[in-house]
């Protein structure tokens, strides 16, 4: 098939897990004999002069990446404004005279020239909602621009041809937040190539000596610094497991917008000195940390897959993760890995403990976790799965689509 993804990031412009996804799904469904084509962007902040527009085959895909339009929009700051030249960016390069025979669009940041390119060549459009607004804010949308985002997914899920979630959990949110119908969206996980987590014996040794110098038990958090990925409770927990075993460590990887907040909690409850901040790694830093940590903690709030549990048991790093929308789908308790609700502290504590205190189960729910990442979160699988569901998708007949009311409550209660 002839496929046009959207995607607002594509490696090298990652933010979170998005990218990585749609870069493995992209180079898969290629090397299975798909002809794909991804409309990207260039990094924000750039411009035309700086970051033109690119056209490139790169593993078997063709990768439009849209330079900036020459609008001081700032992401940052003017989130509907820069999302919307984007948008505008991609339809005018997506114009051209190759014609897919299905659009996918991947979140609601590239709902309009999704929408428009689908209608303007006249082929199905595939939406994956990888997350939700009122979810990353806990069924509250308290201001404008939390509704705005809203209303642009609830559109986006209602104007799919087909609609495709990572996770069970994700696939119930998006039938109750957008009112569709759940028999008609099809859940495919994300996968991982767990080979690229191999690392040498001496970055292992490296990592080790330079964020636990003196052999005190180490924990790792990977990922988006944000409210939602629950990183304030494992601070909280942090006390509580160096009462039991002293000297533990936390290393927090990534970056966002709660970082100057986490290390204001991580002051509150005097274990400062005990969290280290390291921003965002190559992927090899990130791998041999990976390897050289005890335990991964995911404490997450809210988690629509969780595709950095996948990332640590391809590392054989033992796990300890919230059971939060996907996550409790990832992380089998007792079998893969231990698990705890969101936002239990008590919870948390336990079994980042019982790993510690128990590092021979730990291993052995470590290698189950990696040896289950063969079968269930196998990309070539996903890839036919999701060329199965474009396949199956037909244009449905043009619907007229009013605003979405907004509830005043909490969405989910």
């Amino acid at each position: 098939m002839r496929v046009l993804m959207l995607s607002w990031e594509y490696p090298p412009v990652v933010v979170g897990g998005l990218g990585r996804h749609v870069h493995a799904l992209a180079t898969q469904l290629a090397a299975q004999g798909h002809e794909v084509v991804v409309l990207c962007r260039q990094p924000s902040g750039t411009d035309a002069i700086t970051h033109p527009t690119s056209d490139l085959v790169s593993e078997g895909v063709r990768l439009i990446r849209v330079a900036e339009d020459p609008a001081h929009f700032v992401f940052e700051k003017d989130l509907l404004a820069w999302t919307l030249a984007m948008g505008h960016a991609m339809t005018r390069a997506g114009l051209g005279s190759w014609r897919p025979d299905v659009v996918h669009a991947h979140d609601w940041l590239v709902a309009h020239p999704a929408v428009a390119l689908a209608e303007a060549f006249g082929v199905p459009l595939v939406a994956t909602i990888h997350a939700t607004e009122a979810g990353r804010h806990s069924g509250w949308l308290s201001h404008p621009l939390n509704q705005q985002v809203h209303s642009v997914e609830w559109w986006l899920a209602n104007r799919a041809d087909a609609l495709i979630t990572c996770s069970s959990a994700m696939r119930g949110e998006v039938g109750h937040l957008f009112e569709v119908d759940t028999a008609d969206v099809s859940v495919l996980h994300n996968g991982i190539e767990p080979g690229g987590w191999k690392v040498r014996a001496k970055d292992v040794g490296a990592a080790r000596r330079t964020y636990s110098p003196h052999g005190d038990p180490l924990l790792l958090f990977f990922g988006r610094i944000e409210w939602e990925k629950g990183i304030q409770d494992l601070v909280a927990a942090l006390p509580r497991i160096r009462r039991f075993h002293r000297g533990t460590r936390v290393v927090v990887a990534g970056g966002g917008s709660q970082t100057e907040w986490l290390r204001d909690q991580a002051r509150k409850h005097r274990v400062l000195r005990a969290v280290e901040f390291v921003g965002h790694l190559s992927d090899r830093s990130l791998a041999a940390l990976l390897t050289a940590a005890d335990a991964v903690v995911l404490p997450s709030r809210y988690e629509p897959f969780g595709i950095v549990a996948l990332e640590a048991a391809a590392a054989g790093t033992p796990l300890v993760a919230s059971t939060a929308g996907g996550l409790g789908e990832v992380v089998l308790d007792g079998v893969t890995g231990l698990s705890f609700a969101p936002g239990d502290v008590d919870g948390l504590t336990r079994a980042v403990r019982d790993v510690l205190s128990d590092p021979t189960s730990a291993a052995a729910r470590a290698r189950a976790a990696k040896a289950r990442l063969t079968t269930d979160f196998n990309w070539a699988t996903i890839a036919s799965d999701t060329a199965s569901v474009y396949g199956a998708a037909v244009v449905r007949e043009p619907r007229v689509l009013g605003r979405p009311k907004i509830a005043t409550g909490n969405l989910f209660t």
